[in-house]
This record gives C-alpha cells, structure tokens and sequence, in this order.
C-alpha cells in the first residue's frame, strides 16, 4: 500500500490527461477560439483582473502539469490578456508550478526505481548530474535543446533536489516566456484589425517579438557548435 503510493500522483495526472485527450477539451484553446471569444475575455480581464490571473494561472499549471500540447498558445494569450510584465510574470510562476507538480508525482514515482534496479552507470550520472544540477538545469531552460516536458522528466528521474529544479526552471524560462509574451501581446492589434494585412508585422513592437523568437530557436545551434569547438580544442 505504502508503494502504490508513491505512483498515486503520476497516475492521477496520467488518467486526467487521457480524459481530457479524449473529450478533446484542449482543442478549444486555438487562435479561432480567440478570435471568436477576445472581446469578451478583454472585458472580464478589464473588470475583475485577480479573478482573471487566478484562473488563468490554474488553468496553466494544469495544462503544463498534464503535458498539454497548448502551453505555447496559452503562453501567448497571456501577453494578449495581460500584457508585457504582468503576462510575464504570471506565465514564469504558473509554469513553474505546474512543472514542478509533474515533477514531484515522477520523481515519487520511479525514486525506488533509481535506488533498487538502476545499474551503477545511472547512480554514477546521477550523482555527477546532482552536482552541478542547478547549472545543467538552467542551461537547458535558457537554451531550449530538449522539449520542455522531457527535461521535466529527465530531472525527476534522476532525482534532482526539489529547490534546485525548482529555481533552475524558474529562472530559466524568463526570456523564452518574455519573448512569447511580448508576441500574445503584440496580437491585440493584428486581431483587431478588420482587414489584416502582413506589413502589421512590420510594426515595431510587432518585429521585436519575431525578432527575439528567431533568436531563441539559434540558441541550440549556437550552443551545439560551442560544445565542438571545446571537444576539438
């Protein structure tokens, strides 16, 4: 009994995110529906704004706690709702918390694995991993090699300090989240305009946020040629 315990979490977020696969509940989070519904959720953001972070900020921790293939939409609508700091900022706590739920119920769920079935090879690299956890971390936060639910996993797997994981991704989202936020927010206008046209991407605060995603999707390639440069030398 006390060992089931340990994979109660993992398997309630396993059979909520079946469920909600299968009704298809996260297909209503797409631009249609924002274009459809922007007016109305603007005007319940303008008149009960705490209400409108808690809920948005719930629904975020949800969908990245599950692993839902919307955080990136939902990352943008928070620009569009709440703009460039306050999106920011709701976007970074909320995501680190519903990352931080996967990770608890995965590392609960396979810390006897790591201790009792895995050879010497895995204990050697996760001790060497624990020991500069929060760099590794934080690296693969700010320069986005791996999809964002599998460092999740990789980290609860080997086991890594809950404060470490905690911060490094904390810390490490900012500018990736800075930059979808700044694009969310930048949709106010192109969603607005009756008539859309592609010269409003050449607004300037339009530009800058395509500009700092083109930046963010080099980062990987930049870093990769860096650890070859180091390798050769």
């Amino acid at each position: 009994m006390k060992s089931f315990k340990k994979y109660l979490p993992l398997l309630l977020i396993v059979l909520v995110s079946l469920a909600v696969w299968a009704t298809g509940l996260h297909h209503y989070l797409n631009f249609e529906s924002l274009r459809l519904y922007h007016q109305e959720l603007q005007n319940f953001v303008a008149q009960r704004l705490i209400l409108a972070l808690l809920i948005y900020a719930i629904l975020y921790i949800i969908i990245v706690g599950l692993s839902l293939p919307v955080a990136t939409f939902m990352t943008l609508l928070g620009g569009f709702l709440f703009g460039q700091f306050l999106g920011t900022v709701t976007v970074v706590i909320s995501a680190t918390l519903g990352a931080t739920t996967l990770f608890l119920a995965m590392r609960s769920a396979s810390e006897s694995y790591v201790k009792e079935k895995a050879g010497p090879w895995l204990q050697k690299m996760k001790k060497g991993f624990q020991e500069n956890a929060f760099y590794y971390l934080l690296t693969l936060r700010l320069i986005p090699l791996f999809p964002f639910v599998a460092v999740n996993l990789a980290a609860a797997f080997l086991q890594i300090p809950l404060r470490t994981f905690f911060w490094g991704t904390l810390i490490g989202i900012i500018p990736g989240s800075f930059v979808y936020v700044s694009i969310g927010n930048s949709f106010k206008d192109v969603i607005q305009e009756p008539n859309f046209s592609p010269k409003i991407i050449l607004e300037p605060h339009i530009l800058i946020g395509f500009i700092g995603l083109g930046i963010l999707s080099l980062l990987p390639v930049f870093y990769k040629r860096y650890l070859r440069s180091r390798s050769n030398n």
